[in-house]
């Protein structure tokens, strides 16, 4: 007769844990270093990263579940000027991808959403 109760009280610990899980930003910016975390369950290709609509960075792909970290000075406008730390400040980072469907995937943070 114990036993019962016990896939309801399992089923109750699961849901209270899901719902206190803290949602992560997919975007973080600790000082001068950006993370892009992929928290989706298909691989992304070409994923670029823009900041400030004229630097940008990126990798061939980011598995699932993974994370892509990387230094404000990597980033680069076509013309080869790289994000000068100290004398600017990061107010819009996007990210864009394809999925392994096919699908097109976007990201943004900062003021400029839209």
């Amino acid at each position: 007769m114990r036993r019962a109760w016990a896939p309801g009280l399992v089923l109750t610990a699961i849901v209270v844990a899901y719902a206190c899980t803290e949602v992560r930003d997919p975007i973080v910016i600790n000082g001068s270093i950006i993370t892009v975390e992929n928290q989706t369950t298909r691989e992304w290709r070409n994923v670029v990263v823009t900041v400030n609509d004229h630097f940008r960075g990126g990798s061939p792909s980011l598995a699932a579940g993974a994370t892509m970290t990387a230094p404000l000075s990597r980033f680069e406008t076509a013309f080869g000027q790289r994000f000068a730390i100290g004398r600017q400040s990061v107010f819009k980072i996007e990210v864009t991808a394809t999925d392994a469907a096919g699908k097109a995937v976007k990201l943004q943070w900062g003021t400029n959403k839209r």
